[in-house]
């Protein structure tokens, strides 16, 4: 029974992310024609609700050609690898709390301290290094990427492979270290004690460094604009997957949009509270006073549900709105955010958040959270002015190298 369950979980969860790829491609092309003062798909169904299904049945329906030059294993090899780790990520990140082994009290119950009465049926996999599991899968997305660059035999694709493995290594150091300063404050490794430990104050208050740094350094691993050196099209064509067509493209385009609402579901449950809402043990309380405590596990569990996927949307419309409010960087700028920047502050937020708790283990979460806030702030204004700084000494310098140097004026 328990395997079929699993199974059910997976099969569910894929099916789930799926569909909310697709129709994340219409959130996203409604929300960009509203950005940019523009009418968006309206065409395919009510609303243009049907847009993702006629764009599957367009690329299902695309000429599949395979260069003749190309690696032809490593060529077809490179989409399944790229869409794998994007999907195997929701494995160990809870979704909700709905638990079939006994009632909602479980949900608030500290890891260990429930006994052998709960069973989450909103997360596959509650091991307790669920953390490093996502380091290590969001790592290996690169190996699909820069391995259909180097099999399509093309200079282009080549070329968008090389840069897809110095960018996705530079803001890996940095992602990284950003999650590093949730897990000290957490001190476990496991998704759902992380959760748990989140139920008084979320995460993106005491790391608020941590949080700025994570949400740049996720778009930058989802090789998403401004950050999308990688696919440039003005400079590549289509960069890594020039040479791909038809539902090989779409396995590459489902996962960068898999792997968006991944990064999305992992920042929820590091830093905003995952499946925590304010008032959702309280309301599981009257419920069980009111219908009794089935109706309220089930009520708890769709509401946590919902507040999980919320709080994921908002990350992907912040992801949607950076997109429609920057332009691409250049690849030196690129270089330097992700080594000069963000590398120096997620450490430098490790080290403040090691002093912190460290000196002071027994304070009041919430005055520790508030000390960690105003020196994240005061950290991401520091670094601003020196931007700033550093800019205006650029174009100083700039003026005075093209500057006329003697004779007529």
């Amino acid at each position: 029974m328990h395997i079929v369950i699993i199974f059910l979980q997976v099969l569910i969860t894929i099916l789930a992310v799926s569909t909310g790829f697709a129709y994340l491609t219409l959130f996203e092309r409604r929300m960009l024609a509203r950005f940019q003062n523009r009418v968006g798909p309206n065409r395919a169904g009510p609303w243009g609700i049907f847009q993702p299904l006629a764009d599957a049945v367009k690329l299902f329906f695309k000429e599949d050609i395979i260069p003749s030059a190309a690696d032809k294993g490593v060529y077809l090899l490179a989409p399944a690898l790229a869409v794998i780790p994007a999907l195997i990520i929701w494995a160990v990140i809870p979704m909700g709390c709905w638990n079939i082994a006994g009632d909602y009290q479980a949900c608030f119950a500290a890891p260990g301290a429930d006994g052998a009465g709960f069973y989450n049926i909103l997360q596959i996999a509650d091991v307790n290094i669920g953390v490093l599991y996502l380091m290590a899968v969001t790592s290996i997305g690169v190996y699909g990427i820069t391995l259909a660059g180097w099999a399509s035999n093309s200079k282009y694709s080549m070329l968008g492979g090389i840069r897809s493995a110095a960018q996705l290594i530079s803001y890996e150091l940095a992602l990284g270290t950003a999650i590093l300063g949730a897990v000290m404050m957490a001190d476990t490794l496991s998704t759902r004690e992380m959760v748990f430990r989140q139920a008084g104050l979320w995460f993106a208050v005491p790391q608020f460094l941590a949080f700025v740094v994570f949400l740049i350094s996720a778009t930058a691993e989802l090789v998403r604009t401004p950050f999308d050196l990688v696919e440039a099209e003005q400079e590549l064509t289509c960069g890594y997957n020039t040479e791909y067509g038809s539902m090989k493209f779409a396995l590459f385009f489902m996962s960068e949009y898999v792997k968006m609402i991944a990064l999305s579901a992992i920042g929820v449950t590091l830093f905003l509270g995952g499946w925590h809402f304010p008032g959702l043990k309280l309301l599981g309380e009257v419920v069980s006073g009111a219908a009794g405590a089935g109706v309220a596990t089930v009520v708890v569990g769709i509401v946590s549900l919902l507040s999980f996927l919320l709080k994921v949307l908002v990350l992907l419309f912040l992801l949607v709105w950076l997109r429609a409010s920057w332009p691409r960087v250049r690849y030196d700028m690129l270089m330097s955010i992700g080594w000069k920047w963000l590398l120096p502050l997620a450490f430098i937020n490790v080290v403040v958040t090691a002093v912190v708790v460290g000196l002071a283990p027994e304070m009041n979460p919430l005055v520790q959270g508030i000390i960690l806030l105003i020196i994240g702030v005061a950290v991401l204004w520091g670094a601003t002015f020196l931007s700033e700084k550093q800019r205006s000494n650029l174009k100083v310098a700039a003026k005075a190298a093209v500057a006329p140097t003697g004779g007529r004026q």
